[in-house]
């Protein structure tokens, strides 16, 4: 992944995705939606407010750059971003709870490393490999 920082929560045009320039893809992916209901709000925007919602279209399809096609790792990376999009807060709180349990984890690990009952495991793996 090559990008700035950033760079995951910017709103992109996804002409893979997309049936003209891909404007409705890349909100229905910034906003964590399905782009078949956006594409609804586009049309039905388009014939109400038919000069603003062209005008709009127009520079967005002009001014949002195009979605890097490495700007993910994987899907679960494109998950958690979609996910942090949605619901930073949640996102955060979740990212902390992972992170108290990654350290718990490690501070069991220290401690085992660090006590007597290591040292005896290791002399123990020892003679039963010699054997």
């Amino acid at each position: 992944m090559s990008c700035e920082q950033g760079c995951h929560n910017r709103l992109y045009r996804d002409p893979k995705k997309g049936k003209i320039s891909g404007v409705c893809a890349g909100i229905a992916d910034y906003f964590s939606l399905d782009v078949t209901l956006i594409r609804i709000l586009a049309v039905v925007s388009g014939l109400t407010f038919s000069a603003v919602t062209i005008a709009f279209y127009i520079l967005a399809d002009i001014y949002l750059p195009v979605k890097p096609d490495d700007l993910y790792d994987d899907d679960q990376e494109e998950n958690y971003w979609r996910k942090y999009r949605k619901s930073p807060k949640d996102t955060l709180a979740d990212t902390r709870y992972r992170f108290r349990k990654l350290e718990r984890k490690l501070s069991r690990l220290e401690a085992y490393v660090t006590s007597d009952r290591y040292q005896l495991d290791r002399d123990l793996n020892d003679l039963d490999s010699q054997n």
